[in-house]
């Protein structure tokens, strides 16, 4: 299983250089990819991941995830194929809907028809990322005319997906699922298995689609300090429609008991058991404000990568 790491808030330093130190400081301790989300009130994740990609190389970047609605498929692949352009290939496009009180309530934009909404976005992104023309006209979305951004490799796209009928569409179309705060059950029941049976009756070759899996992770001795922590940072996905689906699969209260916290043994049989349920890729999120339990649950981290 490769283990890579998350940051749900990559701009809690505030600037575009502490995104920059933050992604140079994992390129240096030895981690191969980073995922980072764009939250709804923060910076632009595209445009500071222009700078930060340029100015360090040898890691790869996952956008974890951008919402469809807020963006033309157009807009979309014109602002990807550019990063990636100065990336050198080394951005992976994650796509998701956001969430319904954020899009709708907020943006005043519909958050009808999700499955319909995705497929027809891709219907239009697919070809313009590959430089080819496009001319659709959904319910959803139109889109018509080619783009002509030259030496730029189309990303790999992943879809934050967790419904059956989304994540058939993630299996036939993409490269596979985001999760986020889904526990062993809900991945190893209904996420990897829904995934893989559909992508192999769409004739997809084994190993086609894969499950990144993105959760909280604490390598400490003080395991209430830890959960007090998670509790904090994390209690508000309990109140989300999505995500209290998913801890209530898991027979779960509230999101800080889906934090993996314990002492090394602990931690790596938990990503044992992770992996042995089809989870392809740890998305880790390291929460702890200590600095001797942050750099002991990376070292741990990079000690299960393989």
């Amino acid at each position: 299983m490769r283990v890579s790491l998350n940051s749900v808030s990559p701009f809690a330093g505030s600037s575009v250089e502490s995104l920059v130190d933050m992604l140079a400081q994992a390129r240096a301790e030895g981690f191969r990819r980073f995922w980072m989300a764009q939250l709804p009130y923060d910076g632009d994740l595209v445009t500071a991941l222009a700078v930060a990609l340029r100015e360090v190389d040898g890691i790869e970047v996952g956008a974890a995830v951008l919402p469809i609605q807020t963006q033309h498929p157009m807009q979309m692949a014109q602002r990807v194929l550019t990063l990636n352009r100065i990336a050198g290939g080394r951005f992976i496009l994650g796509l998701g809907l956001s969430h319904q009180p954020i899009i709708e309530g907020w943006l005043g934009l519909p958050f009808d028809k999700p499955v319909r909404r995705m497929r027809e976005y891709l219907d239009a992104l697919h070809p313009l990322l590959a430089g080819e023309p496009v001319d659709v006209v959904g319910e959803t979305a139109t889109a018509r005319g080619v783009l002509r951004i030259a030496d730029a490799p189309a990303p790999e796209i992943y879809l934050a997906a967790l419904g059956p009928q989304m994540l058939k569409l993630c299996a036939r179309r993409t490269s596979g699922t985001l999760t986020w705060m889904c526990g062993p059950k809900t991945l190893g029941e209904h996420i990897a298995p829904t995934l893989r049976a559909a992508a192999e009756e769409a004739g997809r070759p084994e190993g086609a689609v894969r499950v990144v899996a993105g959760l909280p992770i604490s390598v400490t001795d003080d395991v209430a300090g830890a959960r007090a922590q998670a509790a904090e940072q994390f209690g508000m996905y309990g109140y989300m429609p999505s995500y209290r689906a998913m801890l209530d699969r898991e027979g779960y209260a509230d999101a800080a008991d889906l934090a993996i916290i314990g002492d090394e043994k602990t931690v790596s049989d938990r990503l044992d058991e992770l992996s042995a349920l089809g989870v392809d890729e740890l998305s880790a999120v390291v929460f702890d404000s200590s600095p001797e339990v942050q750099q002991r649950t990376r070292a741990l981290l990079l000690s299960k990568d393989s």
